[in-house]
Order: C-alpha cells, then sequence, then structure tokens
C-alpha cells in the first residue's frame, strides 16, 4: 500500500554533513507518523528519529539529539533526515518506516508497518 524510497546515503568524513531523504506512495502520508531507523553493520536496528502527522512534534535517540534533525513536507509526501557533525559510530544502513494511519508516535520498529530498503551512510574516521 505504502512505498517507501530512501536516498542521500553515501561515504563522508567525521564532522561532515549529509541529508537524507524518504519519498513516499499513497495519499495518507500526512496521516501516518514517519521514522528514521539505522542498523549498523552487525547490530540490529535501532530507532534514530520519529515525526508526527503534521511534523509539530518530534523524538530523537539520545545518539542523534542535537546533531540529527527530521522534517517532513507532506505536500510532497517527503521525510528528511539532515545529520550534522557525524561520527563513525553513524555508519549504518538508514530506513524510512511509517506508521499505521492515525497512529501516536513511538520509538519502537515494531510500531511500524512500512518500510524502505535503505541506505547506506559510511563515516570515516
Amino acid at each position: 500500500q505504502v512505498q517507501l524510497v530512501e536516498s542521500g546515503g553515501g561515504l563522508v568524513q567525521a564532522g561532515g554533513s549529509l541529508r537524507l531523504s524518504c519519498a513516499a506512495s499513497g495519499r495518507t502520508f500526512s496521516t501516518r507518523v514517519m521514522g528514521w531507523f539505522r542498523q549498523p553493520p552487525g547490530k540490529e536496528r535501532e530507532f534514530v528519529a520519529a515525526i508526527n502527522w503534521n511534523g509539530g512534534s518530534t523524538s530523537y535517540a539520545d545518539s542523534a539529539k542535537g546533531r540529527f534533525t527530521i522534517s517532513r513536507d507532506n505536500a510532497k509526501n517527503l521525510v528528511s533526515l539532515q545529520m550534522n557533525s557525524l561520527k563513525p559510530d553513524d555508519t549504518a544502513v538508514y530506513y524510512c518506516a511509517a506508521e499505521p494511519v492515525r497512529a501516536a508516535v513511538t520509538l519502537s520498529a515494531a510500531g511500524y508497518v512500512y518500510w524502505g530498503q535503505g541506505t547506506q551512510v559510511t563515516v570515516s574516521s
């Protein structure tokens, strides 16, 4: 029902910045909480950031707080993750995810029902 496509990943030096984007299909984008998760090599998928339906509220993992900013443009069905001051520990595949329609914000991956294929972010030291 919903397709999510991430873009913007790449190789960056520590201290640098990247902006990830996620394009979503369908008419329900504005009624879905959107989130970003990441999966470092050899580790489980972990929460990074989430944003509510209209963008008025955001949530961040402690590791992302102060460095990452999630935003959305409901007119364009886009959600973005601006990543600044990147560290080698940020190296991971980053996934865009969508909650069910009109669900409350959750930080658990189990609360998200649609997932993109991921985009690789590699931060060199």
